[in-house]
Protein backbone atom coordinates (compact mmCIF):
# COMPACT_ATOMS: atom_id res chain seq x y z
CA UNK A 1 0.00 0.00 0.00
CA UNK A 2 1.30 3.54 -0.29
CA UNK A 3 2.45 5.38 2.16
CA UNK A 4 2.19 9.25 2.67
CA UNK A 5 3.34 11.94 4.55
CA UNK A 6 1.18 12.12 7.40
CA UNK A 7 -2.15 14.54 6.96
CA UNK A 8 -1.20 14.50 3.05
CA UNK A 9 -3.57 13.29 0.83
CA UNK A 10 -2.90 11.94 -3.19
CA UNK A 11 -4.15 13.84 -6.36
CA UNK A 12 -3.94 11.38 -9.36
CA UNK A 13 -4.37 12.84 -12.53
CA UNK A 14 -4.14 12.66 -16.30
CA UNK A 15 -0.51 13.32 -16.60
CA UNK A 16 -0.77 14.45 -20.13
CA UNK A 17 -3.66 16.39 -19.92
CA UNK A 18 -3.41 20.14 -20.62
CA UNK A 19 -6.46 21.19 -18.63
CA UNK A 20 -5.50 18.70 -15.83
CA UNK A 21 -1.59 19.80 -15.59
CA UNK A 22 -3.25 23.57 -15.23
CA UNK A 23 -5.41 22.29 -12.19
CA UNK A 24 -2.16 20.59 -10.66
CA UNK A 25 -0.26 23.81 -11.34
CA UNK A 26 -2.96 25.73 -9.30
CA UNK A 27 -3.52 23.03 -6.54
CA UNK A 28 0.56 23.83 -6.19
CA UNK A 29 -0.22 27.17 -5.87
CA UNK A 30 -3.12 27.41 -3.17
CA UNK A 31 -2.13 24.86 -1.13
CA UNK A 32 -0.99 26.99 1.62
CA UNK A 33 -1.19 24.07 4.37
CA UNK A 34 0.48 21.99 1.98
CA UNK A 35 -1.81 19.33 2.37
CA UNK A 36 -1.50 16.96 -1.38
CA UNK A 37 0.95 15.33 -3.32
CA UNK A 38 0.63 14.19 -6.94
CA UNK A 39 0.98 11.76 -9.26
CA UNK A 40 0.05 11.02 -12.74
CA UNK A 41 -2.16 8.40 -13.22
CA UNK A 42 -0.09 6.53 -15.80
CA UNK A 43 2.57 6.33 -12.75
CA UNK A 44 3.87 3.03 -11.18
CA UNK A 45 1.88 4.43 -8.25
CA UNK A 46 -1.30 5.67 -10.16
CA UNK A 47 -1.21 2.18 -12.01
CA UNK A 48 -1.06 0.20 -8.26
CA UNK A 49 -4.15 2.37 -6.85
CA UNK A 50 -5.86 1.83 -9.58
CA UNK A 51 -5.42 -1.51 -9.07
CA UNK A 52 -5.74 -1.95 -5.73
CA UNK A 53 -9.61 -0.33 -5.82
CA UNK A 54 -10.68 -2.05 -8.96
CA UNK A 55 -10.79 0.80 -10.75
CA UNK A 56 -11.24 0.60 -14.61
CA UNK A 57 -8.65 2.68 -15.80
CA UNK A 58 -10.20 2.50 -19.63
CA UNK A 59 -12.86 4.56 -17.35
CA UNK A 60 -10.93 6.80 -15.50
CA UNK A 61 -11.36 9.85 -17.27
CA UNK A 62 -11.67 11.81 -13.26
CA UNK A 63 -9.31 12.92 -11.27
CA UNK A 64 -8.83 10.72 -7.90
CA UNK A 65 -7.93 12.01 -4.39
CA UNK A 66 -6.16 9.41 -2.45
CA UNK A 67 -7.25 9.88 1.04
CA UNK A 68 -5.34 7.70 3.20
CA UNK A 69 -7.63 6.62 6.08
CA UNK A 70 -10.64 6.49 3.40
CA UNK A 71 -9.49 5.85 0.09
CA UNK A 72 -10.19 7.08 -3.09
CA UNK A 73 -12.59 9.71 -4.56
CA UNK A 74 -13.26 10.50 -7.89
CA UNK A 75 -15.23 13.12 -10.28
CA UNK A 76 -16.65 16.20 -8.62
CA UNK A 77 -16.18 14.77 -4.96
CA UNK A 78 -12.94 14.70 -5.52
CA UNK A 79 -12.32 18.13 -6.89
CA UNK A 80 -14.59 19.48 -4.49
CA UNK A 81 -12.75 17.87 -1.15
CA UNK A 82 -9.70 19.56 -2.64
CA UNK A 83 -11.32 23.21 -3.28
CA UNK A 84 -12.38 22.83 0.24
CA UNK A 85 -8.18 22.92 1.58
CA UNK A 86 -7.41 25.49 -0.79
CA UNK A 87 -7.92 28.46 1.12
CA UNK A 88 -10.34 31.73 0.45
CA UNK A 89 -12.02 32.04 -2.10
CA UNK A 90 -11.33 28.63 -3.82
CA UNK A 91 -13.42 26.52 -0.55
CA UNK A 92 -16.21 28.67 -1.33
CA UNK A 93 -16.85 26.23 -4.02
CA UNK A 94 -17.64 23.46 -1.36
CA UNK A 95 -20.48 25.13 -1.77
CA UNK A 96 -21.40 22.85 -4.70
CA UNK A 97 -21.51 19.55 -2.42
CA UNK A 98 -25.59 20.80 -2.12
CA UNK A 99 -25.94 19.44 -5.55
CA UNK A 100 -26.53 15.92 -5.96
CA UNK A 101 -23.68 13.81 -6.82
CA UNK A 102 -25.36 12.48 -10.10
CA UNK A 103 -25.68 16.29 -11.13
CA UNK A 104 -22.14 17.07 -10.15
CA UNK A 105 -20.84 14.24 -11.60
CA UNK A 106 -22.95 14.90 -15.06
CA UNK A 107 -21.16 18.26 -15.58
CA UNK A 108 -17.91 16.58 -14.64
CA UNK A 109 -17.94 13.78 -16.79
CA UNK A 110 -18.86 16.15 -19.59
CA UNK A 111 -15.78 18.35 -19.03
CA UNK A 112 -13.37 15.51 -18.92
CA UNK A 113 -14.92 13.68 -21.84
CA UNK A 114 -14.17 16.76 -23.76
CA UNK A 115 -11.16 17.80 -21.92
CA UNK A 116 -8.66 17.46 -24.83
CA UNK A 117 -10.75 18.57 -27.54
CA UNK A 118 -11.02 22.14 -25.90
CA UNK A 119 -7.25 21.65 -23.72
CA UNK A 120 -5.17 19.64 -25.64
CA UNK A 121 -3.11 17.04 -25.03
CA UNK A 122 0.79 16.54 -24.48
CA UNK A 123 3.12 13.59 -25.84
CA UNK A 124 4.35 12.88 -21.92
CA UNK A 125 3.76 13.45 -18.48
CA UNK A 126 5.17 16.93 -16.79
CA UNK A 127 8.23 17.00 -14.98
CA UNK A 128 8.11 18.87 -12.05
CA UNK A 129 10.85 21.69 -11.66
CA UNK A 130 13.27 20.73 -8.85
CA UNK A 131 11.87 22.88 -6.43
CA UNK A 132 8.41 21.04 -7.02
CA UNK A 133 9.65 17.31 -6.92
CA UNK A 134 9.28 16.62 -3.17
CA UNK A 135 5.23 17.43 -3.82
CA UNK A 136 5.30 14.23 -6.58
CA UNK A 137 5.61 10.84 -6.34
CA UNK A 138 6.85 8.65 -9.39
Amino acid sequence: MIKLPKNKQLILFDGVCNLCNTSVQYVIKHDKKDCFMFAPLQSNIGKQLIKTYNIDPKKTDSILLFIPEKGIVSKSTAALKIASKLGFPTNILSVFFIVPPFIRNWVYSYIAKNRYKWYGKKEACMIPTPKLKSKFLE
